[in-house]
């Protein structure tokens, strides 16, 4: 074909195309692309250990699957589930791993059944607060342990949100010393329930729909819940006399996404870099939702309750950090990996402590 022949129809080539398009509408447009911007959509299902639409815990659920589609421009899109709604709050962790379901949103401690380390990425008695969490698992060698030992299971970790410091609990006793707990019927799952165990408690395992019930009828004495926010709406102000400061049990506890790992590994690079990206986000947008919301909600207890707000006496807390590295290291030597993560963990801590010696503390003690 001679120069001007293959100019010319080049030029009709592109007149009859762009008529085309011109005379389409915008859908008819769209489709009309080359094929090689047509990208596979992708369809999961996310489950929770959260009630449907929990305040900020499960709505992040919901921003999350939000993010990520506007993110991938529709190619992923999740149908987030509440605890029970597919499958029951307690078996997300299962439902992932087999690949039931694509995504799940909760806390490892909710797992210590499956395997005794798992709960070390949540938080655990007198660890560290959210800061301190987030800087071990992404700068601190956690999220390297915290992958290998989910790979076992088939899934892949993300932390994604995190409650900040707890309060200690509500209670219709007042804790003056140690020998307090002995009788007393607490909610506390996890540690730092066996903890108080140790220290002559019964602990009772109720789910979170029961215990305003429960502490009314004096089922139970006391129950722990998350802080002042969620606790304001759960009600314990109106039935309990005595709200006890610091939540030793839990002083900054991470969220996690886990995906099924296959699931996760088959999608294309950049949409694993979205699904990464919308999980920090989300990791900071609770702990800023739990801040902003916590300080208004321990006014507006104070304010419309009978209720008082105390500090665990110094002695209480020193005997209950004691029984709390009693059962460590009787943790540490049943399990490799236990040891393994606990090892990481505390070391971690040990160094932040020192910093913190330099820093915060020095902040809050002169500046605040």
């Amino acid at each position: 074909m001679k120069r001007k022949e293959f100019i010319r129809n080049g030029l009709l080539a592109g007149l009859t195309a762009g008529a085309l398009v011109q005379g389409c509408t915008p859908e008819e447009a769209e489709s009309s692309a080359p094929a090689i911007l047509t990208q596979k959509k992708l369809k999961w299902k996310m489950v929770t250990t959260w009630p449907p639409n929990f305040p900020i815990l499960g709505e992040g659920c919901l921003l999350l699957a939000q993010w990520i589609n506007e993110m991938s421009g529709g190619r992923l899109t999740i149908d987030v589930y509440g605890g029970g709604e597919l499958v029951p709050a307690l078996q997300v962790f299962e439902a992932v791993s087999s690949g039931a379901v694509e995504m799940g949103h909760g806390s490892s401690y909710y797992w210590a059944g499956i395997q005794p380390a798992l709960q070390f990425f949540a938080s655990v008695p007198f660890g560290m607060n959210a800061q301190q969490m987030t800087a071990w698992l992404q700068s601190g060698g956690g999220q390297e342990l915290w992958e290998e030992l989910y790979a076992r299971y088939n899934i892949q970790p993300f932390f994604s949100g995190n409650t900040g410091a707890q309060m200690g609990g509500w209670f219709n006793r007042r804790i003056a010393s140690i020998d307090d707990f002995r009788g007393l019927k607490m909610r506390m799952p996890g540690l730092g329930g066996k903890i108080l165990e140790k220290a002559g408690a019964t602990v009772v395992l109720s789910p979170g729909g029961e215990l305003y019930t429960n502490l009314e009828r004096g089922v139970i004495d006391a129950t722990e819940w998350i802080g002042p926010y969620h606790d304001y709406l759960m009600g314990f102000h109106k039935i309990a006399k005595y709200y006890y400061s610091p939540g030793w049990h839990e002083s900054g506890t991470v969220l996690e996404t886990m995906v099924n790992k296959r699931d996760y590994e088959a999608l294309p690079d950049d949409l694993k870099a979205i699904v990464r990206a919308a999980n920090y986000r989300l990791n900071t947008w609770i702990l800023s939702e739990l801040e902003a919301n916590n300080y208004v909600y321990i006014d507006k207890i104070q304010e419309e309750s009978s209720a008082e707000i105390l500090i665990f006496p110094d002695e209480v807390i020193t005997q209950l950090k004691s029984m709390a590295m009693a059962m460590y290291d009787q943790m540490i030597a049943k399990d490799e990996w236990t040891k393994r993560v606990f090892e990481s963990f505390w070391s971690f801590k040990k160094n932040m402590s020192r910093w913190s010696e330099w820093s915060e503390k020095v902040f809050y003690n002169q500046v605040q």
